[in-house]
């Protein structure tokens, strides 16, 4: 079974031969952009350096799945958010537009030919070209809770939860309709599976405020985006993941804030589990050991694909990444469905 097998099956808890191994998010380190010779800034802005630099994810770590987009502004630089691209050791960072929730976004006409959505579109039919026979390529797209931070600024936009919430769910309404129109043209460039990033995590986003704001929004999401999808929450989601399991949504990528035990009882047998590697403690700081421990840990506690909490620190060495990864496909499987 190839890598892409491993990789699609394992996100619906299927029969696998081995644990999938994996990342939902980026896997860049300045150590591996060095080693390739592909570096940002230019690997977002020039599709053929995303490609070949996401390529890396499996020619030199391992993964059974490829990501193209490393930072997290792509569709808000679109809607107009002022950006800065960053530099080999920053990621990109934008500025919001809209002063209030009262202002309903307006998605331009040309918002997929934008280079901010244009480029990763390009750079995900590369990848499909050269490796989507072999495994997953896996696009990125940002939920509507995640693009009203960047429109509005997040203390605007979660005051306005309280202050004006039906403008809230209006600006909801519209940015949903973003997700949906840049979920499609990826499926359409190539991508097999995409993460499904919206950040409602416990310190922004109480439980209730995900169960009133956001659980019909996910669930419409994921009935309406047509490939499986792997939802990116980072934090301590221990008290919203039962609702997770309400959306429907195939995968769930977890923090290493939820201990790997504790996420597989409260996902229970048809979420599968995703991640949940410590990036601090076991890929920047921790030794080859550590890693080889950690992948170990997590197969015994039922994760379907072994890999990293979240965007991996561009200071640590992608050689944890790496070792994780094989130390994963050595291990047998265990609280694994053979559905």
């Amino acid at each position: 079974m190839k890598p892409r097998e491993i990789f699609m099956r394992s996100l619906r808890r299927q029969s696998v031969p081995r644990p999938a191994v994996g990342s939902a998010t980026s896997i860049v380190t300045l150590d591996l952009m060095r080693k390739v010779g592909h570096f940002f800034p230019e690997a977002h802005l020039n599709p053929k350096e995303m490609a070949a630099l996401a390529a890396a994810g499996y020619t030199e770590l391992g993964l059974d799945n490829v990501n193209p987009l490393f930072g997290v502004w792509h569709e808000s630089a679109a809607l107009g958010c002022p950006m800065d691209w960053g530099k080999i050791d920053r990621m990109p960072d934008g500025h919001a537009i809209l002063a209030d929730v009262a202002e309903t976004p307006v998605i331009p006409k040309d918002f997929l030919a934008h280079p901010a959505c244009r480029v990763p579109l390009e750079a995900i039919a590369r990848l499909k070209k050269e490796l989507g026979d072999e495994v997953a390529v896996v696009g990125k797209v940002f939920g509507p809770w995640t693009l009203g931070y960047h429109l509005y600024g997040v203390s605007q936009f979660l005051l306005g939860t309280l202050m004006n919430p039906d403008g809230v769910r209006r600006a909801m309404d519209v940015l949903k309709q973003v997700t949906i129109r840049f979920a499609k043209a990826q499926i359409d460039a190539g991508a097999d599976a995409l993460t499904f990033a919206d950040h409602a995590t416990r310190d922004l986003c109480s439980p209730e405020t995900y169960r009133d704001f956001l659980i019909e929004a996910h669930q419409e999401l994921h009935e309406t985006i047509p490939c499986p999808l792997i939802l990116h929450i980072c934090g301590d989601t221990a008290d919203r993941i039962p609702y997770i399991r309400e959306t429907g949504i195939e995968c769930f990528h977890f923090d290493s804030k939820v201990p790997a035990r504790l996420a597989r009882e409260l996902a229970g047998e048809t979420l599968a589990l995703h991640g949940g590697t410590s990036n601090i403690r076991v890929i920047r700081n921790g030794t080859v050991e550590d890693a080889r421990r950690d992948a170990r840990e997590k197969v015994e506690a039922g994760i379907d694909i072994i890999g990293p909490e979240c965007a991996v620190p561009l200071d640590a060495p992608y050689e944890n990444i790496k070792v994780l990864a094989e130390e994963a496909k050595r291990c047998r499987l265990a609280g694994h469905s053979a559905n």
